[in-house]
């Protein structure tokens, strides 16, 4: 089913921020507009939030395409924000009401809050009561009241809270995390010097999810939030364990408070509070840090543009199938798909959730994001080491390693794997470069201290090669048998696939080989067949969007100027694809979808004439193996002739930059959990298959790749992957992503269908709450 089904002619469509702002509000709103338009619906602007809806005049502006260039790499919101009074009174809803039928609007796409969002639907349930009252006014006559009696009302929720019911990400909460990061980081630098403790302040009044993602991703030592007010005795345990990390020679102590954490009694924690505890009863040179604002400041991440762009693209298409008796809906994430929940389910679920939390209640945990348990749970099992007693003697030997090119996030997949096998009482290996350094005895006993700091580091600290095992194999096996590997972690890209099937290959000649397996995919292509995603997409998706900001930003003032810029992936198209998606590019070039030179010229052509209006600058991706003939050298030049007297060409390769430096908190978050659930996955696996004093595995499902599969993380024997995949160009045979393409397309203006059968439909909210006690243990 396509959208042409779908038509906005007539309709007319007003878009407004309310509340606090939040960066990937300004592509929410740009993607409003322009498929707004693109459907034929009239799109209107309202600026200040709903303090101009109420206010009127130049406040309600309709909107052209134009008009939102250049919004997708600005933070804040341009449009404006503020909070209104005059809302939640009932002349002041009237005057927007009024406002809004002069002008002929019944269809309002709202971003902001829960509080924003409760407002809207107040206004949709009095809409006809009110167009009675301004009737009765004489204010508008009655054909106008029959012709815009539905109000329809679609949200979209942008805090960097992540503070919102029924939807994994809210816009704005990435991004916030990148700067809290970005802080730490440039912090633990100087703590290292000078062996102090740093108490970070983040925002968090009533949801701690920024204080423990950040924990997470950086591996803090404590972390305190609202949702968990701490055991009593708190105080002597988190100093004991600062003291223990002291004595172990680690130079420095994070610890990570979050705005509104609370005790037992209900009473707050501040990070004032905490430093004063370090300080007297350890005497350590302790730092505050309250980041404040600045979490909201900055340029929105890669994941914020294209969840932004993909909600606003929803919002729309909600509302063009909104009924008189559809509900208000929000349009969410849930895994990596569109979801509709309904507005007042969410809300009167948040409601609920604060209501038990804050009754006099305090010992019960509540979260309202979907991953919060999840990240909780991943960051007990990472942050804490038991005492030796305390530990499962397992008696099995895993070994870790990381095959194929460096990937951002894979360090921090090794240490939780590290540390959760030590948990789980195996004994850790870490084998150097890859199957070369397996089969060269490149392997030692690694430790949980070993792994300390990895979280933040970029490539691969393990070292890693593209050398596959087969030529090796018995070298392998032999060295599998000299240290007694149990199981196997291994963690990489298409090499890594390839090489566990290799390894499953040779099972029946090779019984040290019949061990549990599991893969944990890591490679910038994102081109592992099973897998939605990948441990270092993310970062490399950052670095392309913030390259491609900066080329934009230096044709500014100047003549019109496109840039062809190369991306890296092989035969995989995502990185052009979704980086251009993130970036607002024109067009991007893929093996996956075949080009000629007449998509060149038409190219060429659709950019010339967006030149003829105000858009000053044209951006096109090109990834690196999308045509042998077709090269980056051949379109620039193609473009640069073309162009001729209309816009100049520029040319760009990112190349190995897109390898490089820290990893994004997304992949650090992602490769901690997922290597986590890998290496509980192998010591469930290593208990079923031991017999008679020994580890034998060898049915087809104790050799599995683990991906992220539309909603959840899933386990699936590589045996079946085999007919998913396209071995000849090292891609599997069907990607998601490919459904974003008409995206990027409509929203620089190219005419194409779109693919709605896999839009979000609309579900309701379920409450999730663990069970006490897997909830409560100390943070």
């Amino acid at each position: 089913m396509f959208f042409e089904n779908l038509s906005g002619a007539g309709k007319a469509i007003a878009v407004l921020t309310s509340g606090g702002d939040a960066q990937g509000m300004n592509a929410a709103v740009r993607a409003v507009v322009r498929m707004g338009i693109y459907v034929g619906a009239k799109v209107y602007f309202v600026h200040e939030g709903y303090q101009g809806m109420v206010d009127g005049g130049d406040n309600i502006k309709e909107a052209t395409w134009e008009s939102v260039s250049s919004m997708l790499q600005m933070g804040g919101t341009v449009i404006g924000s503020a909070r209104c009074k005059d809302f939640r009174m009932h002349e002041g809803r009237l005057k927007a009401a009024h406002n809004l039928v002069q002008r002929g609007i019944t269809n309002l796409c709202v971003i902001g809050g829960d509080g924003s969002l409760t407002g809207a639907n107040l206004f949709r349930e009095e809409w006809s009561g009110l167009l009675a009252e301004l009737v009765q006014q004489g204010l508008i006559d009655e054909e106008a009241s029959q012709k815009y009696s539905a109000l329809h009302i679609v949200g979209m929720v942008g805090s960097i809270d992540n503070d919102f019911c029924g939807t994994d990400m809210t816009i704005g909460t990435d991004s916030a995390l990148h700067r809290i990061i970005e802080v730490v980081d440039a912090i633990m630098t100087t703590a290292q010097s000078h062996q102090r403790t740093f108490v970070l302040e983040v925002m968090g009044r009533h949801c701690g999810y920024l204080a423990l993602v950040s924990a997470l991703a950086c591996g803090a030592d404590w972390v305190l939030i609202p949702e968990m007010p701490p055991e009593d005795g708190w105080e002597e345990k988190m100093c004991q364990k600062l003291s223990a990390k002291r004595a172990g020679m680690k130079r420095l102590n994070i610890i990570i408070v979050a705005e509104g954490a609370i005790d037992r009694n209900n009473q707050p924690i501040t990070s004032e509070h905490v430093k004063n505890l370090v300080v007297q009863r350890l005497g350590f040179d302790t730092r505050v840090t309250i980041l404040g604002h600045v979490q909201r400041g900055g340029t929105p991440s890669a994941f914020d543009r294209i969840l932004a762009s993909r909600m606003g693209v929803e919002a729309v298409l909600a509302l063009l199938e909104t009924t008189a008796n559809t509900p208000a809906c929000v349009v969410s994430l849930c895994g990596n798909q569109s979801v509709r929940l309904p507005l007042m389910e969410c809300v009167q679920m948040i409601q609920h959730l604060y209501l038990i939390k804050y009754n006099n209640n305090t010992n019960v945990f509540v979260c309202t994001c979907r991953s919060f348990e999840n990240n909780l749970k991943t960051y007990k099992l990472l942050a804490h080491r038991k005492p030796e007693s305390e530990l499962p003697q397992s008696n099995f030997n895993v070994a870790v390693l990381n095959v194929g090119a460096p990937a951002a996030g894979m360090n921090a997949a090794v240490r939780s794997a590290v540390r959760v096998g030590i948990s789980e009482g195996h004994k850790m290996f870490a084998v150097s470069d890859g199957f070369e350094g397996f089969y060269k005895g490149q392997i030692k006993e690694i430790k949980w201290a070993d792994v300390g700091g990895w979280t933040g580091q970029g490539g691969s600290l393990l070292g890693t090669k593209r050398t596959l095992p087969a030529k090796h194999i018995d070298k392998i096996a032999e060295q599998m048998r000299k240290y007694n590997i149990n199981a196997l972690l291994v963690i990489g890209g298409f090499e890594a696939f390839l090489g566990i099937m290799e390894l499953l290959a040779a099972r029946g000649t090779y019984e040290e080989l019949c061990v549990p397996m599991v893969m944990v995919p890591a490679t910038v292509s994102n081109n592992v067949p099973g897998s939605d995603l990948s441990i270092g997409a993310d970062t490399a998706l950052n670095a392309i969007t913030v390259t491609c900001d900066r080329i934009k930003q230096s044709a500014s003032g100047t003549k019109h100027r496109v840039f062809i810029i190369e991306t890296m992936g092989g035969y995989c198209g995502y990185l052009a694809s979704v980086g251009g998606l993130a970036a607002g590019a024109d067009a991007a070039y893929i093996f996956e979808e075949p080009f000629d030179i007449r998509d060149l010229q038409s190219n060429v052509e659709h950019l010339t004439e967006k030149m003829k209006t105000s858009i000053q600058r044209g951006l096109v991706l090109r990834n690196e193996n999308s045509n042998e003939n077709y090269t980056t050298d051949f379109i620039y030049q193609l473009y640069s002739e073309e162009g001729k007297g209309v816009f100049d060409c520029r040319k760009n390769v990112l190349g190995h930059m897109q390898q490089g430096g820290a990893p994004s908190p997304f992949d650090r978050n992602f490769g901690t959990k997922i290597a986590a659930k890998a290496m509980q996955w192998i010591s469930k696996k290593l208990n079923e298959s031991y017999r008679k004093g020994r580890v034998f595995a060898n049915t087809e499902d104790s050799a599995c790749l683990l991906g992220m599969r539309r909603r959840a993380l899933v386990f699936q024997p590589v045996v079946q992957l085999r007919d998913e995949t396209d071995f000849v160009h090292r891609i599997p045979k069907e990607q998601w992503w490919l459904k974003l393409r008409p995206l990027m397309k409509i929203l620089a203006k190219y005419k194409t269908s779109y693919d709605i059968s896999d839009s979000g439909q609309l579900e309701h909210v379920v409450l999730n709450r663990p069970k006490q006690s897997e909830a409560m243990a100390a943070i």
